[in-house]
């Protein structure tokens, strides 16, 4: 990017889930009439709102299409770390922020309370396995990316930003918003092409899908990968890029999202109850070592 981040710059939120909250605000669960807000963080409201909006400031600022294109080079060569996948839950543990309010879990029971819920009514066992791993690429925080290029909100680069992403006036401070290539509604992209040739913004999504795309079924990688694609699966922002077989996953990315959203509770998992059962899944369909 052209010059050193300050520590403010990389890390502006208290915690990465204070993004996750944020979502919660913008999309309460459906099936309650009101969010109990009491039930979440205990932050000061104007602290988190501008928090928040400092990581976006940032995000949209940084998140160019060249951006993208320098860290698919530095992390898709797959040679920061070699581990198992339970070994990358333990080196995910290690992200728990002291400072954090929220009750004190650590990464495998996060992922367990998504699983579980997926698992409970009934979904395929590559579903399950999905809720399991689905945030393992926050990894990248544990390599020194900076939060606002690990989680976010995710959306296309190379053509016209939507203003149904959350704070599109930040956009302003994008180079890319005004570049005679990008700035338009197709930017570099043909009608109806498909995600598949779209780059998105950086992040976990992106990252943990290059590395299990060749292990799980093709319902599982939209899921992985555009699950923080909010300007499409809640807005339909980006249709006129999308092909019939995107439209079709994405009915798999609105059915998983519920799931990562809403199945927070505050009795933890028996994590070691259930570690027999993932071991056996995670065994299923991904090899015992994975390179990231």
């Amino acid at each position: 990017m052209g010059r050193q981040l300050s520590k403010d710059e990389n890390n502006p939120l208290n915690t990465l889930d204070d993004w996750e909250d944020n979502i919660l605000e913008r999309y309460p669960d459906p099936s309650t009439n009101e969010k109990k807000k009491e039930e979440f963080r205990n932050y000061e409201d104007s602290e988190r709102v501008e928090t928040v909006k400092e990581f976006y400031r940032l995000n949209h600022k940084y998140q160019t299409y060249d951006f993208v294109c320098e860290k698919e080079n530095e992390f898709l060569k797959f040679n920061q770390k070699e581990m198992s996948l339970w070994d990358a839950v333990d080196f995910l543990n290690t992200l728990v922020d002291d400072s954090d309010p929220d009750i004190e879990l650590d990464q495998l029971q996060h992922l367990l309370q998504t699983s579980e819920a997926i698992r409970a009514d009934g979904h395929p066992d590559w579903f399950v396995l999905t809720g399991f791993l689905h945030d393992m690429g926050k990894v990248l925080c544990l390599f020194g990316e900076p939060q606002w290029a690990v989680v976010g909100d995710t959306f296309p680069v190379g053509c016209a930003f939507s203003d149904k992403i959350v704070y599109p006036e930040f956009f302003q401070e994008n180079p890319d918003a005004e570049n005679e290539k990008y700035k338009h509604k197709y930017g570099v992209y043909k009608e109806n092409c498909g995600l598949d040739h779209v780059k998105m913004s950086w992040g976990h999504d992106e990252y943990l899908y290059q590395i299990m795309k060749d292990y799980l079924p093709e319902p599982a990688l939209y899921m992985i990968r555009y699950h923080s694609f909010y300007a499409q699966h809640r807005e339909n922002a980006y249709d006129y890029l999308l092909n019939e077989k995107d439209r079709e996953m994405f009915e798999w990315v609105r059915k998983f999202n519920p799931y990562d959203l809403y199945s927070k509770a505050p009795v933890p998992p028996d994590a070691n109850a259930l570690k027999p059962y993932y071991e056996d899944l995670v065994a299923k369909y991904l090899p015992e070592k994975l390179r990231f």
